[in-house]
């Protein structure tokens, strides 16, 4: 019986202890639902996940944090939450919520993290899991040691535009895949211009600036589709002079499988392009990881366009395969496992490991 379990049964005796394919998790005797606390609940909680919390079938937001008391009874109330907190830790060891959404900077993921951990709760930690691959695996290894469930939320994995690009792939549609390549480019932006502060490009929080926040959606969606990587490397620099993180990437990798890819970053172009080609030995699939546009299948029957749109909430898929995951129906494609794998791929090309 695991440590987990044990910690439940003799500290939480008022809820209903439940395993299911050897998962583990707590229901309020009550209502049968998953309570949950966000902590951090800035910009991305508003519309991108918060809400998909809300309207997920057997989860609820029952509190969140804010250190800023003033923001966080606004959000409160806008959101109908009936807690909100301004100390992490009395969000933490509420003994009435069941997991945390940690939505923080990722410079403090590990620090909430390894809290959350000790107070055995479920818990999902916002992309990047930590700014490097040793914070990642101390998070993951915490709950891993328990068997406590961690989720990472690289949601791009669970959207059905990508899982539909993965059945093309799976179906072998372009037949053998060979090589994968991506270009991300933007301009520069009026924050990054003025010298105002941004976590974002501050290398002590994100040694590779916004490669660490948007290159590593994409990076983790194509181990998703073509398994992990064995092999990396690349090289990164700052060309502007904006600010201290690097604003200029490139690489090359390969996976376990001996498909090839590359892929090159650059936040100072004149114009923005995100476009990743998927080569194989009958066709080809062309694609956006950011943009809202059609995905192309081109190969011996000739093209085929597919416009799939974005939830409004666009964690909401991600939000209910975790509940799938805990019931045991399934097992969510995001967890503290893969997003270490993912961010070893990000420092071997940044050069931190």
């Amino acid at each position: 019986m695991s440590e987990w379990f044990n910690y439940f049964a003799k500290h939480l005796q008022s809820r209903t202890i439940v395993r299911s394919n050897e998962k583990l998790f707590i229901m309020s005797e009550r209502t049968g639902v998953i309570r949950w606390g966000i902590l951090g609940c800035g910009a991305v909680t508003e519309l991108k996940s918060g809400p998909a919390y809300q309207k997920t079938d057997g989860f609820e937001v029952v509190a969140v944090m804010r250190r800023d008391a003033v923001k966080a009874a606004d959000y409160a109330k806008r959101h109908g939450i009936s807690t909100y907190y301004t100390n992490a830790d009395d969000l933490i060891d509420d003994p009435e919520i069941d997991a945390i959404y940690i939505a923080t900077p990722p410079d403090v993921h590990k620090f909430y993290g390894l809290k959350v951990a000790a107070a055995g709760k479920i818990c999902c930690i916002e992309k990047p899991l930590a700014p490097n691959y040793k914070d990642c695996l101390a998070i993951h290894n915490a709950f891993a040691t328990k068997n406590i469930p961690l989720f990472v939320a690289y949601y791009r994995r669970t959207l059905p535009r990508f899982e539909q690009i993965k059945t093309w792939l799976d179906t072998n549609s372009i037949g053998e895949i060979r090589h994968i390549r991506w270009h991300l480019s933007k301009p520069a932006n009026s924050t990054d211009v003025s010298g105002d502060y941004n976590w974002r490009t501050d290398a002590a929080i994100a040694t590779g600036g916004y490669f660490d926040d948007l290159a590593s959606h994409g990076l983790d969606l194509f181990i998703h589709f073509l398994g992990n990587i064995k092999e990396v490397s690349g090289f990164s620099l700052n060309q502007q002079g904006l600010y201290s993180a690097k604003d200029a990437v490139t690489a090359c990798w390969v996976h376990d499988s001996g498909i090839t890819g590359s892929g090159s970053w650059n936040f100072g172009c004149y114009e923005r392009e995100d476009k990743v080609e998927i080569f194989g030995s009958k066709g080809k699939i062309t694609f956006s990881v950011f943009e809202n546009e059609p995905i192309l299948l081109s190969n011996e029957l000739g093209q085929t366009e597919l416009f799939i749109e974005h939830p409004e909430n666009i964690q909401m898929y991600h939000v209910k395969q975790m509940r799938e995951d805990l019931l045991g129906n399934s097992k969510h494609p995001s967890t503290g496992l893969t997003g270490s794998h993912t961010s070893w791929v990000m420092d071997k090309i940044i050069g931190n490991l």
